[in-house]
């Protein structure tokens, strides 16, 4: 028998205690090392692009950078994701070891003991780095000729506690006994490719999504649901009746979407507990991520995470997020 990927030294490329040795100048060296890696590490003044600069830290030892042609200063993590950081650069590369390292998902709480800090802090820092591995799929297409895709979907959400005595409980398969705070992540996922999750009421509001992301050509498998049903007029489409069976011998099965909900699932039981509401499409994002590269060792996970945070302009939704809700 195989042995299990993560069992392997493979899978083991980077510890965190040699994160927490570093010094404060090596976490610098790295990070900017992965934003400025065109030039080798020397940094490039991201108001103009000038390559000239000279390094003027602060009295507190913050590092900064001075531009020789517009006179603007600047840090490693400015006009990133990271912009405005509070916590030495170490910490935050020791937050996305932390983070990577977790096979399903790190809980913002349990991410708050490891580095010391409040939940508030950890709650923002986790969802930025869901912001940047979701700016890895941002215009992604799937298929194309000859190429297959699976689509399924998944409810979330709206959980309904059922009354004490029975004569008073209610059928919550009804609409009408429902909160309508329940919605359904869809996932497109292309065999031995990508995959691409997104968040909507129902599974046939989905329909206008499949076909802006999936190409042409391409042959799509679903099950029995009848949301599925208009895709007929767009693609070759297979279906399994999972009542029935879960795989049949010409290859039609939906068994790759399906371990992309059972990572999430796991995910929501084991971690979150909670992850539907307004941010249910960045936990989907976080789990197709990690399904994408479940294969890759943790150190070339924490340097694809940085290098996209670093790729990241400073987030709309995070930057101040607390500050928003106490004005």
């Amino acid at each position: 028998m195989a042995q299990h990927f993560l069992l392997s030294a493979k899978a083991r490329t980077l510890s965190l205690s040699a994160v927490l040795r570093m010094t404060d100048r090596d976490a610098e060296a790295m990070f900017s090392a992965i934003r400025w890696a065109a030039t080798g590490g020397k940094p490039v003044c991201p108001h103009c692009a000038c390559p000239t600069v000279y390094e003027c830290r602060r009295p507190s030892g913050a590092l900064r950078f001075r531009c020789k042609a517009c006179r603007k200063d600047f840090s490693v993590t400015s006009g990133t994701l990271f912009a405005f950081h509070k916590m030495p650069l170490r910490n935050y590369l020791a937050a996305i070891a932390i983070f990577c390292n977790e096979v399903k998902g790190k809980s913002a709480l349990a991410l708050s003991r490891d580095l010391d800090v409040q939940y508030k802090t950890a709650f923002v820092l986790a969802h930025k780095l869901r912001e940047a591995m979701t700016s890895e799929m941002k215009g992604m297409q799937l298929g194309g000729d000859g190429e297959t895709v699976e689509v399924d979907g998944g409810y979330f959400g709206g959980y309904i506690k059922p009354a004490n005595h029975k004569d008073m409980r209610r059928d919550r398969r009804f609409a009408k006994n429902q909160n309508g705070k329940r919605q359904v992540v869809v996932v497109i996922r292309e065999r031995g490719g990508s995959t691409l999750p997104a968040v909507f009421k129902s599974e046939s509001a989905a329909l206008g999504f499949i076909a802006s992301r999936v190409a042409k050509g391409t042959h799509v498998m679903a099950d029995e649901a009848p949301s599925w049903n208009d895709l007929q007029a767009r693609y070759a489409l297979s279906r399994i009746d999972h009542q029935s069976l879960y795989s049949d011998t010409r290859g039609v099965y939906t068994n790759g979407a399906e371990e992309f909900f059972s990572r999430m699932r796991r995910a929501e039981i084991g971690h979150h507990h909670h992850i539907a509401g307004a941010y249910l499409v960045r936990y989907a994002q976080e789990a197709a991520w990690r399904e994408d590269h479940r294969r890759a060792d943790n150190g070339w996970q924490t340097r694809a995470v940085a290098g996209l945070a670093m790729a990241c302009k400073p987030s709309v939704d995070w930057c101040g997020y607390w500050q928003r809700a106490a004005r």
